[in-house]
């Protein structure tokens, strides 16, 4: 015997009920809240200067990622240690999502006196409306110059500076950002590649020790680097490798 379908006017009257329960009152509205977005007439100069500030602010926003990789300590942290992981043959231990992270909070323990500067010599004074936007731009670069002169070299400086065309400046302070950035970068990725290269040095001896032990015992069939990892992982634990690393890279720009 087949079931007969249940009516629909329960389930509409249980329904009701459970509306009236949530909104109790005869009669009463609910009202839903609306956003809108528009552009009407400025009534003074100053209300169009406030919004050009905020989309240069969401302009400043959206490029914040490529500033932390251009313009900081990050390039050289997170390629150091991906080196690292490497030289280890860990493969995704320790995760990608850690190593951003720790390199992420190193350059802001090493950008802490840039950032406490920018923040004297350029926010402040413009929250307190002393200087105007320009002025304070031009406040914020300073410190982040002079740290980026501090970690750049010659070499690479004059290379841009060549390329731009430019004449040869007579002080830092005619050097054009510009030109500044794309030097710095090339800095810090030979001196990360450096220190790549004296990460992989330990590990890569015990890899060839290892394949050599395992070619004279005749175990040519067992993989060097699944022997080896023990003994690198050994290696790294007994002399406190994270503190020596994390130390050096540190100490490498002077702070």
């Amino acid at each position: 015997m087949r079931n007969k379908p249940l009516p629909s006017w329960p389930i509409l009257l249980g329904l009701l009920a459970g509306i009236i329960l949530l909104f109790p009152g005869e009669g009463r509205a609910v009202t839903l809240p609306t956003l809108q977005i528009g552009l009407g007439e400025a009534q003074n100069p100053k209300q169009v200067s406030v919004l050009v500030e905020i989309l240069l602010l969401f302009t400043v926003l959206s490029m914040a990622p490529a500033i932390l990789l251009m313009m900081t300590s990050f390039t050289r942290l997170v390629i150091a240690f991906s080196f690292l992981r490497q030289a280890l043959g860990t493969q995704q231990v320790p995760p990608t999502q850690v190593l951003v992270g720790l390199a992420l909070f190193l350059t802001v323990f090493i950008m802490t006196p840039v950032f406490s500067e920018v923040n004297t010599t350029a926010i402040k004074p413009y929250m307190a409306e002393q200087i105007n936007a320009e002025e304070a731009l031009l406040e914020a670069a300073k410190p982040v110059r002079a740290f980026m002169f501090k970690q750049t070299r010659e070499k690479d400086l004059e290379l841009f500076l060549s390329l731009a065309k430019t004449p040869k400046p007579k002080n830092k302070e005619e050097v054009s950002t510009a030109v500044l950035i794309p030097a710095f970068m090339i800095s810090e990725l030979k001196t990360a590649f450096t220190i790549g290269f004296v990460l992989f040095l330990p590990f890569l001896i015990i890899d060839m020790v290892v394949a050599s032990i395992l070619l004279s015992m005749g175990m040519m069939m067992l993989p060097p680097v699944m022997v080896s990892l023990p003994f690198k992982l050994l290696l790294f634990v007994l002399v406190d490798g994270w503190y020596l690393i994390v130390g050096s890279l540190v100490k490498s720009f002077g702070v």
